[in-house]
């Protein structure tokens, strides 16, 4: 006998919704944007369909992640962090430097 997964929680907002349609008027595909955003890619046809959120408009092209095809979201905004951590300790050790 055969079981659905339990369902992961993660639903999207109007926010994220004008995301997904930036992101599809860009041209990005379906299935990475659902990737980005963790969820089934049915949810991104839904948005590109009108079915749902048919009212939001698309976020401005400066709000968009970067163009897939992505790790999650979570691990891409770990990276980034990381990113700002490394240069916010290079320049703390360069300032320790100079004294």
């Amino acid at each position: 006998m055969r079981h659905r997964a339990p369902p992961s929680g993660v639903t999207l907002d109007e926010t994220d919704a004008a995301i997904v349609k930036g992101m599809l008027s860009r041209g990005d595909r379906q299935h990475d944007i659902a990737a980005w955003f963790g969820v089934n890619g049915g949810r991104i046809g839904e948005i590109a369909s009108g079915k749902k959120f048919r009212d939001i408009p698309p976020a401005a092209a400066d709000l968009l992640p970067p163009a897939g095809p992505y790790l999650r979201r979570e691990a891409a905004v770990m990276r980034e962090a990381l990113e700002k951590a490394r240069t916010a300790l290079a320049q703390a050790e360069a300032m320790l430097q100079r004294r």
